[in-house]
């Protein structure tokens, strides 16, 4: 660790950073603007600058290191146990600065331009798929109000749809028929957008080894694929596969006091999106495909679906850290061996 540590806490105009003076060991705890704190930057000591992981921190982080610092990304849950005091910037800037001084303190991988950039991808297709979602079920109630009902799910509701338009338009008023045809070509409109993202996925997937390697994982397709590597960043930022999938969550929480341990339900930390692919992905594999992985179909026998389905997300992630972590191709025909 640099003798020269600086703990940044970061904001859209407002930054605050806190460090020791090497030469007068007297704490410093300063206020900058965007300009002012990238001049201080460039001209101050070099050393280790912490911030946390949040909106904006990979693109501060790229920067700090093109001025020849080293960055340390941490997660924000693991700084708010070091402040003292009321939070606020000034609280924010001394508790990360004390968190990164911790050893052994997990640290998030700082993101590349590209990796952001399929993240966002990621956002906006989540966001657009929600308005579709959430468009189509708004028209079935509406319709349900003059007696029409429809086949549940989004394709068999639109498919039916266009089958009863004649009928449709002879029972709704034409006041909101005009409005439901709007919605119509809205919901066409949606459907374009969603695909021209996934073409973009698409793209980017073609062009990244490692999404290629973990997009040959039996139940993961290139939206899983994309997604999983991006938010991974680096395998080397975790010391295992386990590591790994209890960043996304797909862990059991631990309670415990005077050596009794209890596991719950899973700990849902991290990414939400990419959580919930990985389950999407594992209900896949036991669920879609003509052969099972056959360690999880005695476990049907004495465990919920839906455990089991976790615990196949759990497995694709490890699965998706070690082929990456150890530069391997995915082998169905491959048995792990502990080193001595």
């Amino acid at each position: 660790m640099n003798a020269m540590t600086y703990g940044l806490d970061i904001a859209k105009t407002v930054f605050q950073m806190y460090w020791i003076d090497p030469m007068t060991g007297k704490a410093q705890n300063r206020r900058f603007s965007r300009a002012a704190l990238i001049e201080f930057l460039s001209n101050c000591q070099q050393g280790q600058i912490a911030l946390e992981a949040c909106g904006g921190a990979h693109w501060w982080a790229r920067k700090i290191q093109s001025l020849g610092h080293e960055v340390v990304l941490l997660n924000p849950s693991y700084v708010r146990a070091f402040v003292r005091t009321n939070k606020n910037d000034a609280a924010d800037a001394r508790a990360i600065w004390t968190a990164a001084r911790q050893p052994d303190m997990p640290v998030v991988s700082v993101k590349t331009e590209a990796q952001q950039a399929v993240l966002s991808l990621h956002r906006i297709r989540d966001g657009l798929v929600n308005t579709r979602t959430r468009q189509s079920n708004q028209m079935r109630g509406l319709l349900g109000e003059y007696g029409l009902h429809f086949r549940k799910g989004r394709l068999a509701f639109r498919a039916e749809l266009r089958e009863r338009w004649a009928e449709v338009a002879r029972v709704v008023p034409p006041l909101l028929m005009r409005a439901l045809e709007r919605q119509v070509h809205a919901l066409r409109e949606l459907d374009e957008q969603i695909q021209l993202v996934e073409r973009d996925l698409q793209e980017w997937l073609r062009s990244d080894p490692a999404a290629q390697i973990v997009d040959k994982i039996p139940g993961v397709g290139p939206i899983t694929a994309t997604a999983l590597v991006a938010t991974m960043g680096s395998a080397q930022a975790f010391r295992s596969g386990r590591a790994f999938a209890a960043s996304l969550g797909l862990v059991p929480a631990q309670t415990g006091t005077g050596g009794n341990v209890r596991l719950g339900h899973i700990s849902k930390r991290g990414d939400a999106y990419v959580r919930r692919q990985l389950v999407n992905a594992g209900r896949t594999m036991l669920t879609r495909t003509k052969h099972p992985p056959a360690w999880a179909l005695p476990m049907l026998q004495r465990r919920p679906k839906n455990v089991v389905v976790v615990a196949l997300a759990n497995k694709i992630a490890r699965t998706a850290w070690a082929l990456l972590a150890h530069g391997h191709q995915y082998d169905p025909g491959h048995v792990s061996v502990r080193p001595a």
